[in-house]
């Protein structure tokens, strides 16, 4: 649960930067960030002003938001005629998150207050979050753990011949249990995830989603995770889940073989830990995020695994980590063309994988905290294949 000090610290840190922004204020409409602010997640809109008191207009469930929120001003969603009146009449340069409010929302918004200029603050409010406090550090650490936990199981009920959508099953059932919430949310247009992907011979299909394994899906309008096929002897198994707990997502790989595996499969994957330490070791403050995405490709370039990493060939994905926390596709990114540099405090799944056509998939991925002596894993669980 959001704490008013931490509520007033976020904001404070908001506050700061919409300043040396020239911004009046920021309006948020979308849930997750209304809850970060907030610690409701209400239908709603939240205005900070650059300076003074936020205000929380409440349209569903007002009587809810009044029990959640620690902002002290939570009130109804006021009428069209009197929304205008919310704000201080020097607000004329209001932020809004361009990323993902759709076209008609801020044409509505537009027409509520007339001769406002309204100007992105994406980049600022995700950069924002991207630094945990150590509230939020705690909360994932929970979520690791109650995560690793569902892992550990893996071993009890995966079995030769039985369906990768069974064993999809068998882990997210306990994963529910566990008290997953199972919303895995994310900011990127187009991107979808249903908790995660247990994939073993078809792991290599190609898809839309912005990642190294997609697999085959149960559709051509779900093409995403487990399918039907068996699991086979000899084949990887690959188990990458989120684990969703209090509204922070956690993100881990395992790898499960019935049998045994493959002499390039094994050296892929001894691959896949040397670039995971590498970067665990570099994961520092002032550390820039396109140079460890380089250092990580030439890893697997010295491995003559350059065109199966991060994907099958001429598919590969372009980053080998990327930031979690509210949302699985937070900043920062360990990606191409990603210059900014790290801070301490930011929470990062780094995910070296490969996809190795004919053999299958393998790799490895735990979420790490970054921190002065470098990365601070918080999905502590052994990183070896569970050979079953």
């Amino acid at each position: 649960m959001l704490t008013k000090t931490e509520s007033e610290q976020r904001i404070a840190r908001l506050q700061d930067g919409l300043r040396g922004q020239g911004i009046d204020g920021a309006l948020f409409i979308y849930p997750i960030d209304i809850y970060y602010f907030s610690g409701t997640r209400q239908n709603s809109a939240l205005f900070v002003p650059a300076e003074g008191k936020p205000r929380l207009m409440v349209r569903k469930s007002y009587f809810r938001a009044q029990a959640e929120s620690v902002i002290d001003d939570t009130r109804p969603f006021p009428s069209s005629k009197e929304f205008a009146s919310q704000f201080p009449p020097k607000a004329k340069r209001i932020g809004f998150t361009f990323d993902v409010a759709p076209v008609q929302q801020y044409q509505y918004y537009a027409k509520l207050l007339p001769g406002v200029e309204f100007v992105d603050v994406s980049p600022l409010n995700r950069e924002l979050r991207s630094v945990k406090s150590e509230l939020e550090l705690e909360r994932m650490r929970e979520s690791g753990a109650r995560l690793c936990g569902v892992f550990k199981e893996v071993p009890g009920f995966l079995k030769e011949g039985m369906r990768e959508l069974d064993l999809a099953a068998e882990f997210e059932y306990r994963l529910r249990k566990a008290g997953g919430e199972g919303f895995v949310r994310m900011r990127a247009y187009n991107q979808e995830l249903f908790q995660g992907l247990a994939v073993s011979a078809g792991a290599g299909n190609p898809g839309f989603f912005d990642g190294a394994v997609t697999g085959r899906g149960l559709s051509n309008a779900s093409p995403h995770g487990a399918s039907i096929d068996a699991i086979e002897a000899n084949v990887p198994v690959l188990v990458d889940y989120t684990g969703v707990f209090d509204g922070y997502i956690v993100d881990m790989t395992r790898m499960f073989v019935v049998g045994r595996l493959a002499p390039e499969l094994q050296r892929a994957f001894d691959t896949s830990l040397r670039i995971q330490q590498h970067l665990t070791e570099n994961l520092k403050p002032g550390a820039v995020c396109e140079d460890l995405f380089a250092q990580a490709a030439d890893i697997a370039e010295s491995a003559g695994l350059a065109r199966n990493f991060m994907g099958a060939p001429g598919e590969n994905a372009k980053f080998v980590g990327h930031g979690v926390g509210l949302e699985l596709d937070e900043f920062p990114v360990l990606a191409q063309g990603f210059k900014s540099q790290l801070r301490a405090g930011q929470t990062i799944a780094i995910e070296p994988k490969f996809v190795l056509p004919g053999l299958g998939v393998i790799g490895i991925e735990n979420t790490f905290a970054v921190a002065p002596d470098g990365g601070v894993k918080i999905t502590d669980l052994p990183d070896d294949i569970a050979f079953v």
